[in-house]
């Protein structure tokens, strides 16, 4: 039977996540796979998050807030930003649909993005009906902002930057996005998908995108708290930008797309400060220990990454070292799902799960340990 389906999504491509573990346990016999595909946090959520689920549970028969009122706060007192500039979804994710949703109305509107980078700019733009203008990352795989830059024209209504990009870890520095912003038409408005950001935050060229909506930029900052706070199945991004956007996407969201176990989760996990500083420990030292590990390699290219996790370019088709990782109950990201075809996207896990990597790793390359 035919149905009237609008076009554009039948030309779209479903979203591919990470080869989910129990799919590996079931397929090939592994009691213990390692997932190191989708930028998880390798130590779980706060225990604190945990608890703040387990005494909200008792209320799930009641609607959770529409507008996230006590985490509207929250967020609010945490990054000083007024209220009325937060956007909170049910993930990052919604809160990019939605932006196509206020923004876009059809093939005349344009949307720039960098290629490769996180599928679902791509996805929001299609579904809206309008028009999507990707722009080849540079030489070193970091976000062409002049060559961007030149696909903006009167018709261009967002730009998205993935800052750390995903999936290749690099960020744009404050200074070139500055001189980015002001080269854009007026009507331009810049989406700074901040969702690795805690990772990169170290680092004085990073730019903040809530600094810089302050200082008077046509900028929007998503964040989330799937990342660094591991709350993934919580499925909680935020945001912030002009009051009249805020607003905008308030009244287009879905009014209870947070659950109130997400929204009490993410509250906690705010407050857990040694959580989110043992987080991050852990992702330096793993990233430290990967690049050691493989840096010497001649055949392996790796990406320097502000993220918590490393593009690993090993000169071959990756499908193959995709598959004879599996084998061995590692699961990791291969670039073919994103146009790089000779790339892994490897997470930063725990010391335990970076040694099954690297000796999963070795065997399939046939590496010998460096002397």
């Amino acid at each position: 039977m035919d149905f009237p389906l609008q076009p554009q999504v039948l030309a779209m491509k479903p979203y591919s996540p990470g080869k989910p573990i129990e799919e590996v346990q079931r397929e090939f016999g592994i009691d213990r796979p390692v997932k190191l595909a989708s930028n998880e946090n390798p130590l779980g959520p706060s225990p604190k998050a945990v608890r703040a689920i387990q005494e909200a549970a008792a209320g799930i028969h009641i609607y959770p807030t529409a507008d996230c009122y006590r985490l509207r706060q929250k967020l609010s007192q945490t990054f000083d930003v007024p209220p009325d500039q937060l956007m909170i979804g049910n993930g990052s994710e919604e809160l990019i649909h939605v932006l196509g949703q206020i923004f876009l109305g059809g093939p005349e509107d344009e949307v720039v993005v960098g290629d490769p980078s996180f599928p679902r700019y791509a996805a929001a733009t299609r579904l809206a009906g309008a028009t999507l203008r990707p722009v080849p990352l540079d030489s070193g795989l970091r976000h062409d902002l002049s060559a961007m830059a030149s696909q903006c024209n009167e018709k261009t209504k967002l730009v998205f930057i993935a800052n750390p990009n995903n999936p290749t870890g690099t960020i744009v520095f404050r200074d070139d996005l500055i001189s980015f912003l002001r080269d854009l038409p007026a009507q331009v408005v810049t989406v700074l998908d901040e969702a690795y950001f805690e990772f990169a935050a170290h680092d004085a060229r990073m730019p903040h995108s809530l600094e810089l909506l302050r200082s008077g930029e046509r900028v929007i900052g998503l964040r989330t708290m799937s990342k660094a706070y591991g709350l993934a199945a919580a499925r909680i991004g935020y945001g912030w930008a002009p009051s009249a956007i805020a607003s905008a996407m308030f009244t287009a969201r879905e009014p209870f797309s947070v659950s109130t176990l997400a929204q009490e989760a993410a509250i906690a996990a705010l407050d857990d400060v040694d959580h989110a500083q043992a987080t991050l420990r852990n992702n330096a030292k793993g990233m430290e220990r990967l690049i050691r590990e493989l840096e010497t390699w001649p055949a392996i290219r790796l990406t320097p990454s502000w993220g918590n996790f490393v593009l690993v370019d090993v000169g071959q088709p990756i499908g193959p070292i995709f598959d004879q990782l599996l084998r061995q109950g590692v699961i990791v990201r291969p670039g073919n799902q994103f146009g790089i075809p000779t790339s892994m996207r490897v997470s930063i896990g725990t010391d335990e799960e970076m040694t099954r990597f690297v000796e999963a790793f070795r065997a399939v390359m046939r590496l010998e340990a460096p002397v």
